[in-house]
């Protein structure tokens, strides 16, 4: 892990992401993480997972207890908050694209719900994922052109592959700078 950068799963990154929008418990980020949940149809974590990905966070300083609340039913649930230092990771996890094309569907999907929640702006992690992509596009056409057989078959599906995901890019970029054309661009919390 390099100095001062944090190392998480995509699931412990959408648990830091739902408890960084306001102190909450472990069961109200289970319910938005569940297969139904509103997170949940993007990333979905079980309700164990997210229990121990509290542990883990809490245990990396990247939230705190922040007190408890007593429920009708059952023990009283733990609130716990984001750190300052988790914001930063957050903040910094959500701006960074994805690798790989095959990253697009899960995590960058994952980082654009997570910032649409907070009310984040989009467009630069858009322009950073688009700028990443479009080398590995590049060599996919050269090694398309090279290719033969079944080579070629498979090389020309992951260009295609690629150039939707840039075309999804440059559309999702489009349709959020015309819906914002004239509001104050809003940041990361």
């Amino acid at each position: 892990m390099a100095r001062g950068r944090v190392e998480l799963s995509p699931g412990e990154w959408a648990v830091l992401g739902v408890v960084s929008e306001q102190p909450t418990h472990g069961f109200a980020v289970a319910q938005l993480l569940a297969d139904t949940g509103e997170l949940g149809q993007v990333w979905s974590v079980q309700r164990p997972m997210v229990y121990e990905a509290l542990k883990k966070l809490l245990a990396l300083g990247l939230l705190r207890e922040q007190g408890t609340e007593r429920t009708g039913v059952g023990p009283a649930r733990t609130i716990v908050a984001a750190t300052p230092r988790g914001r930063r990771a957050l903040r910094g996890w959500l701006v960074a694209p994805v690798d790989h094309v095959r990253d697009v569907r899960s995590m960058l999907l994952l980082k654009l719900a997570l910032l649409a929640r907070a009310g984040g702006d989009p467009l630069p992690l858009l322009g950073a994922q688009e700028a990443r992509l479009r080398p590995q596009l590049e060599s996919l056409t050269r090694v398309r052109d090279r290719a033969e057989g079944f080579d070629r078959v498979l090389a020309e599906w992951r260009l295609e592959s690629s150039r939707a995901t840039q075309r999804f890019l440059q559309r999702v970029a489009a349709n959020h700078a015309r819906q914002h054309r004239d509001e104050p661009s809003i940041h990361v919390p």
